[in-house]
């Protein structure tokens, strides 16, 4: 049996024919205008949702590398900020060492009094730095204020003590700035561990120029004073007024009692005492207000110059503490720097990555889209060409 294909089945097959081609090739057109092999999601589903999840990924890079500028921006200024403040309290240890000379006059006292007065300003300003876009670095998460404020006369900490963790790599979080009231605030006195004074109604001229933990461990932190019984006797009274102890003064010997050891220089008088206690804390403000009182003290008498000089070797012992603090602040944020360096390079080589693959789903190959163009236009013209002769063809045309 044989079947006949009708004019109009060949006219439509035609027709049919062509718009393909004629899609195909401007489905190649978009390709090439757009250099990706992906135009719409019906290309390739599950390479389309591949790629939205990369460029999702590229993204998230792009803000994790937003967060590491700005932190990077913030720890640079802590470490600048901080370069300054160990400047000024290195500053402040010489002119406590040079108020510590009994010969210093009245005027020369005056002139340190106002250096120091001007030194507390400028920390104080420090410890407002801002990061250049309105948002202070030393406030935790409360940094949309000055952090630090003068009431009263006295030096007040309005943040709070929230360090941020930002996330600057793929599970990699560093921390910003630290708070004020780690760096400026809370700083331990003596040694860090124990401190001790001189008593108010000392008469001898005994100066405590060093107090510390013996290396023996044996300091239980319980507060105890070694009390002079005669210029070279002293006896150890714990907390409750009890003596615990006897031992033999030498000027120059260091006295070592209960796992402490203590420096006295000079000649304690009988019922001298110096209490030992476990360190606490101090603000850098407050020290610096320490030291300005210590050196406004009347002089006048041998016990009034001793008291000075105890005043300023607890200052000078502060100081020291506050120095250690701005060292040891400036170290945690080298570690945070240090740590935004390897998150650069992590974030770098995922980027790569992530690049790459995309390139490899999504990119065109140019030169075999032309060359498939090229192939799809020719065989278009001569589905046309094969179209236009069809037209021409007919029985009536036969038989002439």
């Amino acid at each position: 049996m044989s079947s006949r294909i009708s004019t109009s089945m060949m006219f439509n097959q035609s027709v049919s024919l062509m718009m393909a081609k004629q899609a195909k090739l401007s489905h190649l057109e978009q390709q090439i205008a757009t250099g990706s092999k992906i135009v719409s999601a019906k290309d390739d589903p599950v390479a389309a949702g591949t790629a939205v999840g990369l460029d999702r990924s590229l993204a998230a890079l792009d803000r994790m590398k937003l967060n590491a500028g700005n932190v990077q921006n913030r720890l640079g200024v802590q470490e600048n900020t901080l370069a300054q403040v160990n400047d000024l309290m290195a500053r402040v240890n010489d002119l406590t060492i040079q108020a510590s000379n009994p010969a210093l006059s009245a005027a020369d006292k005056k002139t340190l009094i106002t250096e120091v007065n001007q030194i507390r300003d400028g920390l104080l300003s420090l410890a407002n730095a801002d990061d250049g876009t309105g948002r202070y670095v030393f406030g935790g998460t409360n940094d949309g204020d000055p952090p630090f404020a003068k009431i009263n006369g006295k030096v007040v900490y309005r943040g709070d003590q929230t360090q941020r963790q930002v996330e600057v790599g793929p599970d990699t979080y560093v921390r910003d700035a630290l708070p004020g009231s780690e760096i400026f605030m809370r700083i331990p006195t003596g040694d860090g561990f124990v401190d001790g004074s001189a008593a108010a109604g000392n008469t001898g001229n005994g100066v405590l120029t060093n107090i510390t933990r013996d290396g023996s461990d044996s300091w239980n932190g319980q507060g105890f004073s070694v009390r002079f019984t005669t210029g070279t006797q002293y006896e150890v009274v714990d907390g409750a007024g009890n003596v615990t102890g006897t031992g033999t003064y030498k000027a120059g010997d260091d006295l070592e009692v209960n796992g402490v050891r203590l420096r006295i220089t000079g000649a304690p008088a009988a019922g001298d005492s110096f209490s030992v206690q476990a360190a606490s804390s101090r603000d850098i403000f407050a020290t610096m207000d320490n030291l300005v009182a210590a050196l406004g003290a009347d002089t006048g008498t041998t016990a009034q110059m001793t008291a000075q000089q105890n005043q300023l070797q607890s200052a000078l012992r502060d100081v020291a503490r506050a120095s250690e603090r701005m060292i040891d602040s400036r170290a945690a944020g080298g570690a945070q720097l240090k740590a935004l360096d390897n998150a650069a390079d992590m974030r770098e080589a995922n980027g790569v990555t992530l690049k790459t693959t995309l390139s490899q789903m999504r990119d065109l190959d140019y030169a075999d889209a032309l060359s498939q163009y090229q192939l799809q236009s020719t065989a278009l013209q001569a589905a046309q060409t094969i179209f236009s002769q069809m037209q021409s063809m007919s029985l009536f045309n036969k038989l002439r």
